[in-house]
């Protein structure tokens, strides 16, 4: 095998799951599963990921599936391109090779990395209780019936059944604070009884 053999073969591997990979998410095109390989990983894993592997901020991988197809094509494209119709040496064309498929494999990760980017800040389930949350009937609450209330939790807006605390009727527009919840019913008082 020469090495413009061996740069073809990298091309073509690169290139062909690359497009295969493209095709499987953007067309939604699957193998029959006689044809997916017998890895302990799980189907879609998006990428060599364990103990020892490193790891971008958010828990991305750099070595991940995409990067290493990139890598690939890259790499064995230019190889074929200096090894067939250059007059370089093959170690300064490897070199060439090398530098390239990394580049455009760091390229095609900054680019996974901003589109899988993952928030640093913790979930707390106190984050996401809603009693003491502050919010307005949207749709009235009747005499001992349910309505439906509007709040603002995390920069999300949220609407969720509500029930008057005390029973009472409540107009649209009256500005409440959640006392409890329970099976996806907010018990609510006015702010003015919340308050005092």
């Amino acid at each position: 095998m020469t090495w413009s053999d061996f740069y073809l073969l990298c091309f073509i591997v690169g290139f062909s799951l690359s497009l295969l990979s493209f095709l499987g998410g953007a067309a939604h095109i699957h193998l029959p599963a006689r044809f997916h390989l017998p890895f302990p990983v799980g189907h879609h894993a998006g990428g060599m990921v364990g103990r020892g592997t490193t790891h971008a901020r958010g828990g991305l991988s750099w070595f991940n599936t995409m990067t290493i197809m990139t890598f690939l094509a890259w790499f064995g494209g230019i190889g074929y391109l200096l090894s067939t119709h250059s007059r370089l040496v093959a170690l300064v064309a490897l070199g060439i090779a090398i530098i390239s498929g990394l580049i455009a494999a760091s390229f095609v990760f900054k680019f996974m990395a901003r589109i899988v980017k993952v928030s640093e800040a913790q979930m707390l389930d106190w984050d996401y209780r809603i009693e003491g949350t502050v919010g307005t009937i949207s749709s009235p609450i009747r005499q001992d019936g349910t309505g439906e209330m509007i709040f603002e939790q995390r920069g999300v807006r949220k609407s969720v059944g509500a029930r008057s605390e005390d029973g009472k009727p409540l107009p649209n527009g009256t500005e409440v604070a959640i006392t409890r919840y329970e099976n996806g019913i907010a018990y609510v008082k006015t702010w003015e009884d919340f308050t005092s």
